[in-house]
C-alpha cells in the first residue's frame, strides 16, 4: 500500500476502507480507466489477532484495533457511559466483529420500498447479496457460490448449546435451518464470515484482491478533514498524513464509506450539517442539513448471564493452562475448536409478545461469561444469552465535540427513550428467562447471576435491570438517511447521492432509514454492491 503526496485527480474518492469501502474500491476499479483513491484512517490489518477468530477478545478495547470511542452518559441506561468499538483497520468493524453473517428480514427491505426507496425492497437487494457471496449452503434461489465473501458453519461445537436450543423449542421458538432466507423467525447455529477457520473481514474478500490494480491507491493512516467543494459540488478531500495537509480531487464523486459515525462527523466538519450545531463550533455552514447525524439507530442487547452445574463451557477450558495450550495446538493443527469461535454460536429470532407481527427480538447464545469484552472469562460454567430489540424505536444523535477532526465524536444513542422500547426490554428478559427454566436444561439448575435473582418480573424492576445490564450489539445505522427529496431529515436520495450537493454520495450503514432486523455487516456490505452498481450506472449516462 503505497502512500504518496498526491495533489492528482482521481475518477473517485473514498473515505473509508470499511466493509462498504472495500466493496466500493473493488467494484469501481474493475474499469482500468477509472482511477481510485481510497483513504483509511487506521492502519494494516497485520496484526495475528484481526485473522483468528477468537482474536475478537483481544481487539476489542484496545486502541491498536478499536478507535475506543465512548457514547455520552445515557439516560435510559441509569446514566451510564459506554465504550463504543469501530474498527480501526482496512475492513473497518469486519476486522473485529462477531463475523455473523445475517442479511435481516425481507419486510426490512420492504419497509425501506415502501418509504418511497425504489430498488430498495426485498427481491431488489437479494440479487445483490448473492452477487459477493460464496457459502457452504451452495447454490440456491437464496445463496450463491464463486463471490468474494465467504460464508461457513461454525468449526467448533458446544453441548450447551444443543441443549439451550432444545429449551428454545420448548417454548416456541422452533429451529430452523437458514436465517437468510428473508424470515429469520427460529433458532440456528449463526453462519459466519470465516474461510477455513480464519476472520474473512471485508479487507480480506474484496480489498487485498484488486491491490495489484494500477488505476488503485490505498493510503492507511491517514485522517480526512474535510470534503473539498466548489460552490454546491464536491470536488475532492483533503486529509492529513504524518502531520502532513495533503489534497486529492474527484474529477467524478466523492463517495463517503466511513460508517454511521465517521461520515456524518466529515460532512459537519466540511460545513453540511444542522446550521446552528455547525455555527456553534465556528464551522462556516456551506448547506443547512438538519438530517446529517440524526436518526441514530443501534441494538441494545440486554446480557444475561447464567451459572450452571455439570456441563462444561469456554470459561473453564479458558482458565486451564493445559486446556488452553489445547486449544491453540488444535487451532494449528486443524483450524478448529474454539480459537475459531464467534462471540455468538447460536441464535434465536422470536417475538417479545403474541401482538408483533413478525419476529422482533434476538438472541446471541454464548458458551461463556465475562463482566464486559476486553475482560476475562468468569472462573465458573456459565453460559450468557444476549437478548436485543431488534427494531427500536429509540433514535439517537451523532455530534461534534469540536471542529478538531481528530476530536471523537459526541454519541449520544438514546437508548429506552421511547416507551414501546422500555415495554419490550422488559418483555424480553421475561422471554429468556423462560427459556433458561425450559425443562432441557433443568439438570443444569441455572442460575441467573445478571442480572440477578433479587430481580422480580415487575415492569418496574426489570425497567431498571435493563438500564443497569443495557450495552450496544455494535449496530450503529441511519445517521445519514435515505429518504425522498420532500423529507427534510433525509440526507441521501434512493441513489444515495446527497440531496442538495453534486458530485458526493454516502454509502454505508448510514443510509439505512431503519436498522435491519440482525447483524449489520452483510447489509452494510450489500450497500457498497449496490452503491457502486448506482455509481457506475450513472457515470454511463
Amino acid at each position: 500500500m503505497n502512500t504518496k503526496n498526491t495533489s492528482e485527480e482521481f475518477d473517485y474518492i473514498i473515505v473509508g476502507a470499511g466493509s462498504a469501502g472495500c466493496v466500493l474500491a473493488n467494484r469501481l476499479t474493475a474499469d482500468p480507466s477509472k482511477r481510485v483513491l481510497l483513504l483509511e484512517a487506521g492502519g494494516k490489518d497485520s496484526w495475528i489477532w484481526f485473522h483468528i477468530p477468537v482474536g475478537y477478545l483481544f481487539a476489542i478495547g484496545n486502541p491498536r484495533s478499536d478507535w475506543c470511542f465512548k457514547t455520552e452518559p445515557e439516560p435510559g441506561l441509569n446514566g451510564r457511559t459506554l465504550a463504543y468499538p469501530r474498527g480501526k483497520a482496512i475492513g473497518g468493524s469486519s476486522a473485529i466483529n462477531a463475523m455473523i453473517y445475517m442479511r435481516g428480514q425481507a419486510a426490512d427491505y420492504d419497509h425501506w420500498r415502501q418509504l418511497g426507496m425504489t430498488g430498495w425492497g426485498w427481491n431488489d437487494v437479494l440479487p445483490l447479496f448473492m452477487k459477493h457471496e460464496d457459502t457452504f449452503l451452495g447454490d440456491s434461489e437464496h445463496h450463491a457460490t464463486g463471490g468474494e465473501l465467504r460464508v461457513e458453519f461454525p468449526r467448533v461445537k458446544w453441548e450447551i448449546l444443543e441443549r439451550i436450543r432444545e429449551a428454545g423449542a420448548q417454548t416456541g421458538i422452533p429451529p430452523i435451518n437458514d436465517f437468510n432466507c428473508g424470515d429469520n423467525e427460529g433458532s440456528c447455529y449463526f453462519h459466519v464470515t470465516q474461510k477455513k477457520g480464519r476472520r474473512w473481514s471485508a479487507a480480506r474478500g474484496f480489498l487485498k484482491p484488486v491491490l495489484h490494480r494500477q488505476n488503485l491507491e490505498v493510503e492507511t493512516g491517514v485522517l480526512a478533514e474535510k470534503i473539498l467543494f466548489e460552490g454546491k459540488r464536491a470536488v475532492g478531500i483533503a486529509y492529513r498524513h504524518n502531520g502532513a495537509l495533503k489534497t486529492a480531487r474527484a474529477r467524478g464523486e466523492v463517495i463517503l464509506a466511513a460508517g454511521a459515525l465517521g461520515s456524518p462527523q466529515l460532512l459537519m466538519l466540511s460545513g453540511v450539517g444542522p446550521a446552528e450545531h455547525l455555527k456553534a463550533h465556528g464551522i462556516p455552514v456551506l448547506l443547512d442539513k438538519p438530517g446529517v447525524g440524526e436518526n441514530l439507530q443501534d441494538h441494545l442487547q440486554l446480557r444475561l448471564i447464567f451459572k450452571i452445574n455439570g456441563m462444561q463451557t469456554l470459561n473453564e477450558r479458558y482458565h486451564s493452562l493445559p486446556k488452553r495450550a489445547m486449544m491453540g495446538i488444535e487451532y494449528a493443527l486443524r483450524r478448529t475448536g474454539p480459537l475459531t469461535m464467534a462471540p455468538s454460536q447460536l441464535g434465536f429470532f422470536t417475538r417479545s409478545d403474541r401482538d408483533q407481527e413478525r419476529a422482533n427480538i434476538q438472541f446471541h447464545v454464548q458458551p461463556l461469561s465475562l463482566d464486559r469484552f476486553g475482560e476475562p472469562l468468569h472462573t465458573f460454567p456459565a453460559f450468557t444469552m444476549s437478548v436485543c430489540n431488534l427494531q427500536p424505536t429509540s433514535r439517537g444523535t451523532i455530534r461534534l465535540k469540536s471542529g478538531d477532526p481528530t476530536s471523537a465524536p459526541e454519541i449520544k444513542l438514546n437508548y429506552l427513550s421511547t416507551e414501546e422500547d422500555r415495554r419490550v426490554a422488559s418483555d424480553s428478559i421475561r422471554v429468556v428467562r423462560k427459556v433458561a427454566k425450559a425443562p432441557a436444561l433443568a439438570q443444569y439448575q441455572p442460575d441467573e447471576i445478571l442480572p440477578g435473582p433479587s430481580v422480580g418480573d415487575g415492569e418496574d424492576e426489570l425497567l431498571k435491570a435493563a438500564g443497569d445490564i443495557g450495552t450496544t450489539i455494535f449496530h450503529p445505522v441511519g445517521t445519514a438517511k435515505m429518504g425522498l427529496p420532500s423529507d427534510p431529515r433525509a440526507v441521501v436520495d434512493e441513489r444515495l447521492r446527497f440531496i442538495g450537493i453534486d458530485g458526493l454520495r454516502v454509502i454505508d450503514a448510514s443510509i439505512m432509514p431503519t436498522v435491519t432486523s440482525g447483524n449489520t455487516n452483510a447489509p452494510t456490505i450489500m450497500i457498497g454492491e449496490k452503491g457502486a452498481q448506482m455509481v457506475i450506472e450513472d457515470a454511463r449516462k
